[in-house]
Formats: structure tokens, C-alpha cells, sequence
């Protein structure tokens, strides 16, 4: 979509093939679907919080088919938006699926259609694990559409997905279970974040088994696990990965190099072993997050049609896991600083917020910064609490420019906010 734009704008004629609905991933079964269903989770612990503060709330009732209505309509008026916006820059559609004949040309329904660039942004799809009975287990493409709500969920997986589904599960009031493989969730975060997500979402009620993998999966979502032990379920989401969507698009016979996972090779400009054929988003899973696909699209529009050669900025990428509580984070964790920086200073907080004073929640905000010990930058930030993607995405800008501590010591906070925490904090930790 930004690069069809952007591109037609700097006056290329453009051409877009696209079987589905206009959005991809993000719009249809991606991102705002799962905001929405977040947004909805959420309620349940808005509503026990309104005691504490004198509201008499009757029990509450959720009605699944009034949330999946509401968010049909919503995600159609997006790919409304979103068709128009190309047709009003000029773009044309072709309402079928593309095929790479060569490096100029591709295969469009029954007609050949020829251009002097092509530009891959297929995007991917989630991954089963090669277990027996893997077929019975859902993915997330179909969480956003289930005729009914179950009363007892396996999420297995312990990535964004995976944490943001069994949020919105439980939160929504189904007994919920998440079973991940490795020794804590999300791998590839700072450590602590992913030990104390599991505290917060063991609080809220979400049974947590670490180093714990399905083996198979039976008729009737009999679950067996690699120890042994064997649970029923009424429905088993996995969320276990997902992979570029390369197959089947004639890429190996064009001469287009691919990673052994079937991502597309590309340089800094996001041009693959073909000089003629490009490919951006997910499809190269460099870092698979809608903005970073969308910034990867006007960088190339740049360098092909507006006499800029632009490389794509992939550092200090502010990213959020929507799970109950939030997850946002931007720079480097931890353990990826000690291994750049050498030396590094921690300074970490974690307390409960003012609203929650009010009743009995026990949810603690945490929020970390991690500082090059020798220069004194602010290398990464990191927080757990509500709103923390809305918070970190004001941090993100500060990691970006190469703010030091002192420039955050020097930055008067919002009283009384949490996110006036990142420019209070003054003991090193380590």
C-alpha cells in the first residue's frame, strides 16, 4: 500500500495484484482486529477498578457475536479506505493473484503484465508445529472469527501473538492456558520483561507452563504433552511462528534468492538477488512489524522513482506486545547491551500505579533503561503497564536521537503519571 502511494505520487505508473482484502495482514487479521479484541479484554479490569472508586457496577455480560460484528465492520471500511486511496493516486488493481514469470514480467489471472520494477509484499502466515494432529489446533487467522467463544483455550506459543491471544482470552472470561517450549516468554526481549509478563499474567488468571510443548493433539483436543501429562481443551490456538509467503510465486525459477526459512534476500534497499525485483514487509522477515513494512515502502519509492537512493533504518525500533498488561520496548535489552556496550548501568523500577490504589489489584507497572556505561546513552527503555506502547513511543524518539541520562535526569515529568517515572529514575541498579 505506502509504497504503491508513495510511488505514484513521485510519478511512476504503478500496478497492484491482490487476490483478498486491501490491508493485508495488519488490517484483516493482524494488528487492528487484535487491538480491538485487546481493547475489549481490557474492559473486565476497568470495570473492578470502578468500585474502588464509588461506580456500582451490575455484573457484567459479554456478547462475542456484538464484538465480532462491530469489528467486521470496522476492518471493512479500512479495506474500503484503503482500495480508494490507491485508485485515487492513479494506481491500477488487478483483482487476482500475481506469479513471477521473469524479471519484468508477471503472470496476472490469464494476462502477462510487464514492468520495469517488481516489488514483492506478500507478506506471511502463521506456522503450524509438525506435530500429529497439528490440524485440529487453530491459528490466529481464525481467532478473529470463532462462531462462539470456548470455555477452556490452550494458546500455545510465547511470543506477541501468543501472549496478546491469551489475554484477550482470558479477558473475555475463558479458562485460559499458554504453553511455551522455552524457559520464558518472549524470547529475543530483555530478559526480566519476559519473567515478570508471566508474573502479571499468572495474577490475572492465565495458567502458564514453561518448557512444556504439545506432542500431539487428538480428536476431541486431547492434548498430550512432550512429559506426558494430557489435558482437554475446547479449543487449541497455536501460535508458534509464521512464515514468509514466497511459495508457489515463481521466485526460484526468476532467479530470486531466498533464506532457507523462504524469506526473500535483500541488500539495505530492499532489493533481492534480481537487480529488477524488490520485496519488502514480512516477506524478507527482517523485522516483522507493519510500521517498519510501511517505512521499507517509502524508502523504496525513494530510491527508484525520487532520486534518493535511501537504505532502510532498522535500529531502535519501538515495538509493543498488547497483552494484559501492556509490553512496549525500544533499543536494546539487556543482554544485547552488555554484548555491544561492555559496560552498562541498569536503572529499574517497579510499583503500583495511582489508579490501582483504589482497590485491590495487585498489577505492578515496571519500566527499565538501560545506559552505555561509558557515553552515558540511553541505549534502550523498557516498560510493562498499562499504555505502555502509547508511553514508549514518546521514549523511542529521546533512544533515537541519542539522549544521555543526564538529558533525562534533566526532563521535567508529568505529575502525576506513571510514564514521569522514565525521567525520575536516579539509583543505578547495577
Amino acid at each position: 500500500m505506502r509504497a504503491s502511494r508513495f510511488s505514484a505520487a513521485l510519478g511512476a505508473r504503478v500496478a497492484v495484484a491482490e487476490p483478498g482484502r486491501f490491508g493485508g495482514t495488519c488490517v484483516n487479521v493482524g494488528c487492528i482486529p487484535k487491538k480491538l479484541f485487546s481493547y475489549a479484554a481490557h474492559f473486565r479490569d476497568e470495570l473492578q477498578d470502578a468500585a474502588g472508586f464509588g461506580w456500582r457496577v451490575a455484573p457484567p455480560a459479554f456478547d462475542w457475536p456484538t464484538l465480532l460484528a462491530n469489528k467486521d465492520r470496522e476492518v471493512a471500511r479500512l479495506n474500503g479506505v484503503y482500495e480508494r486511496a490507491l485508485a485515487d493516486n492513479g494506481v491500477a488493481i488487478f483483482r487476482d493473484r500475481a506469479t513471477v514469470l521473469d524479471a519484468h514480467a508477471v503472470r496476472v489471472g490469464e494476462r502477462s503484465v510487464t514492468a520495469r520494477h517488481i516489488l514483492l509484499a506478500t507478506g506471511s502466515r502463521p506456522h503450524k508445529p509438525a506435530i500429529p494432529g497439528a490440524g485440529l489446533g487453530i491459528t490466529s487467522n481464525e481467532a478473529f472469527s470463532l462462531p462462539a467463544l470456548p470455555r477452556r483455550a490452550l494458546v500455545v506459543g510465547g511470543g506477541y501473538i501468543a501472549l496478546e491471544f491469551a489475554s484477550i482470552f482470558n479477558g473475555l472470561g475463558v479458562e485460559t492456558t499458554l504453553a511455551y517450549r522455552g524457559a520464558r516468554l518472549l524470547r529475543g526481549f530483555d530478559g526480566e520483561l519476559g519473567e515478570r509478563m508471566a508474573d502479571e499474567m499468572r495474577r490475572k488468571g492465565i495458567l502458564i507452563h514453561l518448557k512444556m510443548n504439545p506432542a500431539r493433539i487428538e480428536q476431541g483436543l486431547k492434548v498430550t504433552f512432550e512429559d506426558g501429562r494430557a489435558e482437554e481443551y475446547d479449543l487449541v490456538l497455536l501460535a508458534t511462528g509464521r512464515q514468509p509467503n514466497t511459495a508457489g510465486l515463481g521466485l526460484e525459477a526468476a532467479g530470486v534468492a531466498l533464506a532457507p526459512d523462504g524469506a526473500v534476500r535483500v541488500d539495505e534497499y530492499s532489493r533481492s538477488s534480481v537487480e529488477s525485483i524488490h520485496a519488502i514487509g514480512d516477506v524478507t522477515n527482517r523485522i516483522n512489524l507493519t510500521p517498519v513494512a510501511t517505512s521499507e515502502g517509502m524508502a523504496l519509492a525513494k530510491t527508484l522513482f525520487g532520486g534518493r537512493p535511501t537504505p532502510v533504518d532498522h535500529e531502535n525500533v519501538p515495538t509493543a506486545v498488547f497483552a494484559n498488561p501492556n509490553l512496549a520496548t525500544v533499543g536494546l535489552s539487556e543482554e544485547q547491551a552488555r554484548e555491544r556496550c561492555g559496560r552498562v548501568d541498569l536503572y529499574r523500577t517497579a510499583f503500583r500505579s495511582l489508579k490501582h490504589a483504589m482497590g485491590d489489584s495487585e498489577e505492578k507497572i515496571f519500566m527499565k533503561l538501560v545506559v552505555d556505561a561509558a557515553s552515558q546513552r540511553v541505549v534502550g527503555a523498557h516498560m510493562i503497564g498499562p499504555d505502555a506502547g502509547e508511553i514508549i513511543q514518546g521514549i523511542a524518539i529521546a533512544v533515537k536521537l541519542g539522549a544521555t541520562k543526564a538529558q533525562f535526569d534533566a526532563t521535567i515529568g508529568i505529575h502525576p503519571t506513571a510514564a514521569e517515572e522514565f525521567v525520575t529514575l536516579r539509583e543505578r541498579a547495577a
